[in-house]
């Protein structure tokens, strides 16, 4: 039998001879599109207002060969009153819609789900924006992006302006993980809601946190999101943090509940604003590493990092005994509550944290004490840190831990100050981690590891902070 090989050229081609470009200019034209929509075609929305516009976007694309429904031109859709978005189906594309000035009264703005609730798989939200999208009242709950199903991704979109209950971003967790990504967005600024259900991005619920989420939250933009202390809330396992950008937010990276999640490379700026707040911990088996936290003024569980006092008897709506959390090779500098170990999180008494490792970070600041001990030292290895400014708040200092100023650099264009070339941090590490292999810069890490989130080199940068040129739709 002959076996037909196609020119490199000609057959991308050959695949292609099928796929449609289907405009549309109303919602009925929309929904026939839809269900004539095969593999590779594209949908188009005709530039304008689609006011009141429900769009079920429900089908099935195949791999390499997404169904995308598109704007004519990225921003020129504008959906308002209370129009809503489904995405339900396998290997769909959303690029390029805008929701604006207008709000529903319950439920979500955009579901990944359909009717009788049937989920996505492989699909993608991108160059999007919802603005100022919210009901008159504000106790009532709604949420903007709800993700379902499993392996789904939202990026590169904007989300600014929500001001009533609910969480701008849910991941909502079943009984399997499932591998959601959510990168390159800008979350703007949301005021202070004044109570619970304020959060940018929630993984999850307490009912579902000892389950498998395996979420990646990366490369995003957060700035002046305050509606609660919880920005983000994990409430599910295996997640990843990394690379986030905290601007003015006066709320927390938050491990409400679940294990085994890991922040890394986060660069949190609260710039002495009322409030601001960095990371706060409750759970099991996380890693801590590469975050820079400078400039925050948030104190108790708005510290730069707060390790939660277990609640006795701990149910979902409490707060789990902190066990074999390993935090190294942070910089926290100028803050005014720097480490908060064993913080109360209710009247309901405390568990110490439990055999976990802080080792090689910068605790750097002028106000004290750099570790506030809120209980009698649970069981925690500190080794390689170096503490300078104010008071450490050990009545001694442990063995293998030093004083001494960390030299470094003025801040440069971003606000991050790296090690000067004459920093005792250099080639210092008690220990070298083998899943920390670059630095908060993306440099590698070789040889004898340096204390802190930075390794000192005079090569080029890989990673810096996000910036809003790095996020949201590409326009």
């Amino acid at each position: 039998m002959t076996k037909i090989i196609l020119p490199f050229a000609l057959a991308p081609m050959l695949l292609s001879l099928h796929a449609q470009s289907l405009p549309v200019r109303n919602v009925k034209q929309f929904t026939a599109a839809v269900a004539a929509a095969q593999p590779g075609d594209t949908i188009t929305l005709r530039n304008g207002m689609w006011d009141n516009a429900a769009l079920l976007f429900a089908a099935d694309g195949a791999v390499d060969k997404n169904i995308v429904l598109r704007a004519e031109t990225p921003g020129g859709v504008l959906l308002t009153g209370n129009s809503t978005l489904q995405i339900s189906g396998k290997y769909l594309t959303v690029d390029g819609l805008t929701f604006k000035d207008g709000g529903i009264s319950h439920g979500d703005v955009i579901s990944f789900r359909g009717k009788k609730g049937t989920e996505s798989s492989y699909c993608r939200l991108t160059n999007t924006s919802v603005i100022d999208y919210n009901p008159a009242d504000r106790k009532v709950n709604t949420k903007w992006i709800s993700l379902h199903g499993d392996h789904n991704r939202v990026d590169h979109c904007y989300f600014a302006g929500k001001t009533n209950l609910g969480t701008t971003l849910v991941v909502w967790v079943s009984d399997k993980p499932n591998y959601h990504v959510i990168d390159s967005n800008y979350f703007g600024p949301r005021p202070e809601l004044g109570e619970n259900g304020g959060e940018s991005i929630r993984v999850g619920t307490g009912i579902v946190s000892m389950q498998n989420s395996h979420t990646l939250v990366a490369d995003n933009l957060f700035e002046s999101c305050n509606g609660e202390v919880e920005i983000i809330s994990n409430k599910t396992c295996e997640n990843v943090y990394r690379h986030n950008t905290f601007v003015n937010c006066k709320g927390t990276l938050t491990l409400r509940n679940g294990n085994h999640c890991t922040v890394t490379g986060n660069f949190f700026f609260g710039n002495h604003l009322k409030n601001t707040g960095g990371i706060r911990i409750t759970g099991e088996d996380h890693l801590i590493y590469n975050n820079y936290i400078a400039g925050l003024a948030g104190q108790g569980m708005r510290s730069g990092i707060t390790i939660i006092g277990g609640t006795p008897a701990s149910s979902t709506r409490h707060y789990n005994q902190v066990k074999r959390v390993n935090m190294a090779h942070n910089t926290l500098v100028d803050n005014a509550s720097t480490l908060n170990i064993d913080a109360a999180a209710d009247d309901s008494g405390r568990l110490p944290a439990v055999d976990c490792i802080i080792a090689n970070n910068i605790f750097s600041g002028s106000k004290g004490p750099l570790v506030l001990f809120q209980n009698e030292p649970g069981d925690v290895k500190w080794n390689g840190n170096i503490f300078y400014g104010a008071e450490t708040g050990f009545k001694t200092l442990p063995e293998g831990n030093e004083i001494t100023d960390p030299e470094f650099t003025k801040a440069d264009a971003f606000g991050v100050m790296h090690l000067s070339a004459k920093s005792p941090a250099i080639n210092r590490a008690a220990l070298d981690y083998p899943y920390i292999s670059i630095d908060m810069d993306g440099q590698p890490r070789a040889h004898k590891y340096d204390i802190g989130a930075d390794e000192y080199s005079d090569g080029p940068v890989f990673l810096r902070p996000v910036t809003r040129a790095d996020v949201g739709p590409k326009q």
